[in-house]
């Protein structure tokens, strides 16, 4: 039996509990944060923003993580890359589109952070920083707060490979573990902190590092949202159950450059490149979609369209909207009369 004959008689999706139609919603979101990662690399390169990071090959990991969470009850302190996973817990590529040209409208930070910075009170995405890691021991507080409570849900939270290996993620590792918390956390290993490759930067396994704190340590394919959908979702059961975080490492490939500071040929061929491109989930996905008999080519034309459309919608509307005014450069930093202006 081929690998296509399988997934006809026996689709994974249906085994994980999910329909049809939530796998055809999980490849619009993935499909939709890389257009939206696309456009922002062009925006750059036309001048009309300044900077950008990119995630291009993360999004099939982000994706089937949202959908293994609690929407309404969880929180989310995602990392910088994670456009496809904020999407997927309810913001809108016009919100993105507003952080990322520094509007005043932008629900992040009103215009006041770097794109990537994401931060939603409404939908429980906690604010994030710019050093890397910090948002690891913020997760584990949530999750203290969560038992203290005794409130069932979980705090979830992004970071890359290089950040394993920063204090900020092992103190609060050893934290979760010690006191059993309902946290989980995920490593999107990309293969590279900024321009230095996962073998000189980290020894074994990171998944294995769970292993210290008393908790346990999976490793996935970070290219299949269904894998990483069946981890997350035990992980959070686990941790609903009172039985402690779990440290989920899916490993994927970053096609792009760190940001667009970063010049990648310096340090990675693009053979390299193109090897790992052959395993992008997003194809892998669409093509499992089609051997399931999910999608076919005319609603994916039709997918692309519109997203395509949503896309140059978020552009458009970023890109007219107004900045802030000088006048309010403290709103938001201090609390009082302020504290709600500008709808954040």
């Amino acid at each position: 039996m081929t690998q296509s004959e399988s997934a006809v008689k026996q689709p994974k999706h249906a085994a994980l509990g999910l329909t049809d139609e939530q796998v055809l919603e999980m490849y619009k979101l993935m499909l939709m944060g890389r257009r939206y990662d696309e456009r922002c690399l062009l925006l750059q390169r036309a001048g009309k923003i300044k900077f950008h990071v990119s995630g291009i090959g993360q999004e099939a990991a982000q994706v089937g993580a949202a959908f293994a969470l609690d929407r309404e009850q969880d929180y989310f302190l995602p990392y910088y890359r994670d456009y496809a996973f904020v999407l997927s817990v309810g913001m809108t590529l016009r919100e993105l589109m507003l952080s990322l040209f520094s509007k005043a409208a932008d629900p992040n930070s009103g215009g006041r952070q770097m794109p990537g910075h994401f931060g939603s009170k409404r939908l429980r995405i906690v604010t994030g920083s710019s050093p890397v890691t910090t948002q690891v021991p913020h997760a584990v507080g949530i999750a203290l707060a969560a038992k203290m409570k005794k409130k069932e849900f979980v705090s979830f939270v992004t970071f890359g490979d290089g950040s394993s290996n920063q204090g900020d993620f092992h103190e609060g590792a050893n934290m979760a573990g010690v006191h059993k918390l309902p946290v989980i956390f995920l490593c999107e290993n990309n293969q590279y902190a900024i321009s230095v490759p996962l073998h000189k930067q980290v020894g074994g396994r990171i998944a294995d590092r769970a292993l210290g704190y008393g908790f346990p340590g999976v490793t996935v394919d970070g290219n299949d949202p269904l894998e990483v959908y069946g981890a997350v979702k035990e992980a959070r059961e686990r941790a609903i159950r009172g039985e402690g975080p779990t440290l989920i490492e899916a490993v994927m490939y970053r096609l792009s450059p760190h940001s667009t500071s970063d010049e990648d040929t310096a340090y990675r061929t693009k053979e390299e490149i193109e090897m790992h491109r052959d395993k992008d989930g997003l194809s892998k996905f669409k093509q499992y979609l089609i051997d399931c008999g999910v999608l076919d080519d005319e609603r994916d034309a039709l997918l692309q369209q519109e997203v395509k459309a949503a896309v140059d919608d978020a552009t458009a509307y970023g890109d007219k909207a107004p900045f802030p005014e000088p006048e309010d450069i403290l709103y938001h930093v201090y609390h009082g009369d302020d504290a709600g202006r500008g709808g954040r």
